[in-house]
């Protein structure tokens, strides 16, 4: 076995334009994978931003709540109520919405993502929001993310270079007091962080009793899933008690099976399975066929079918090879590119290059598998 391996590259190199059309198919088929796949871990990590950094052990939401983005309200009173339970040492309300932003310098509207918190309660640990919550405590004082998209503004470079800013959100001016990071998500654009106050005087028709996600802490020590089964036991029907797991689990699986989203990723990780796996059977299949009368000379001479079916796979392998090695390269461009466009979190990750690379070598080995059908039907009496 070990001569079949300069046997298949000889046999790859023979037609040098040949292995170049195989190679750049299957980079190709590897790049759109990667993207896909890149594309889809986004929408995942980009939409749990947010319930990362939430500072609890728990999290009370309504059974209503579809995503981050469009949050279903629940009564306030449930979350004091949890205050009362063995182990809960701290509670904290958020309240969540969607603003009318006016771009300062164009004058044109957009929703933006909008955050009210406690001060008091430190519930968000976002980069640059708890050195700066003395900031929102006074009225109509918000912080910004800086990363989020351009048609905002450009609101960070303002604030960057010292000037103060002011802007209208719902028909209310509003200070921009400082920056923080968390960046965009297919559902969310830019975010703004503020104290429940200011929020509430955002969205006026909003009830004060009612908040969107309700942060529980717990003594050290305490018992997570206890306390969760506890608070489920007693609690109504009207709100869901999570744990972040759960939590992020049921983000996902809205933009996994609730949208068309993450559908559309799967299925063009899938076609880009099946369009190199096409180009590679095509390029073994002719390689095959050039070769019918050596292998058939080779089992003439009594090699064993599976010595031939080696030298196939081992094709397949190398060709899985040179196709990943450009791919991998160009994939990582492409991601520079998208994410700074998108501002999407797009990065190679050795998980996701793990991934591609067995999906990559799966793809050229059916396709190596199918092209054994001619190696089977190669009778030396028939050839010569």
């Amino acid at each position: 076995m070990i001569l079949a391996i300069p046997l298949a590259w000889l046999q790859l190199t023979r037609e040098k334009l040949r292995l170049l059309v195989a190679v750049a198919g299957v980079a190709f088929a590897v790049i759109l994978i990667f993207m896909q796949l890149g594309f889809r871990k986004a929408l995942f990590e980009s939409s749990t931003r947010l319930h990362e950094q939430l500072d609890g052990d728990l999290f009370l939401i309504s059974p209503q709540f579809d995503f981050l983005a469009q949050p279903k309200s629940f009564s306030r009173r449930r979350l004091f109520q949890a205050l009362g339970f063995p182990g809960v040492e701290a509670v904290s309300p958020v309240y969540l919405g969607l603003a009318l932003w006016k771009n300062p310098d164009s004058g044109k509207s957009r929703p933006i993502f909008t955050v009210g918190v406690d001060p008091a309660d430190n519930a968000v640990t976002l980069p640059g929001v708890r050195a700066q919550l003395n900031l929102i405590r006074m009225p109509d004082v918000v912080l910004y993310d800086r990363a989020g998209r351009p048609e905002y503004g450009n609101i960070a470079a303002a604030l960057d270079a010292g000037r103060p800013l002011t802007v209208e959100a719902n028909n209310r001016a509003i200070t921009v007091g400082g920056l923080f990071e968390m960046g965009t998500s297919f559902g969310v654009d830019g975010t703004l962080i503020t104290s429940d106050t200011n929020f509430l005087r955002l969205f006026p028709a909003r009830a004060h009793g009612l908040i969107d996600i309700g942060v529980i802490r717990l003594q050290p020590g305490a018992d997570r899933i206890a306390t969760r089964e506890a608070l489920r036991a007693a609690f109504p029907n009207d709100v869901l008690v999570l744990t972040r797991a759960d939590y992020i689990e049921r983000e996902h699986r809205y933009w996994e099976t609730s949208t068309p989203i993450g559908y559309v990723f799967t299925f063009g990780v899938i076609m880009g399975f099946v369009v190199g796996a096409i180009i590679v059977y095509q390029i073994l299949f002719a390689d095959v066929s050039d070769h019918l009368a050596e292998y058939a000379t080779l089992k003439a001479m009594g090699y064993p079918n599976s010595y031939l079916f080696g030298v196939v796979f081992q094709e397949a392998i190398l060709l899985a090879a040179l196709g990943y090695l450009p791919g991998i390269l160009i994939t990582v461009g492409l991601y520079r590119v998208a994410g700074d466009a998108t501002k999407l979190p797009l990065e190679m990750t050795a998980p996701l290059a793990g991934s591609v690379l067995a999906l990559a070598v799966v793809m050229c080995c059916v396709s190596g598998g199918i092209a054994l059908r001619k190696i089977r039907s190669a009778d030396p009496a028939e050839i010569f």
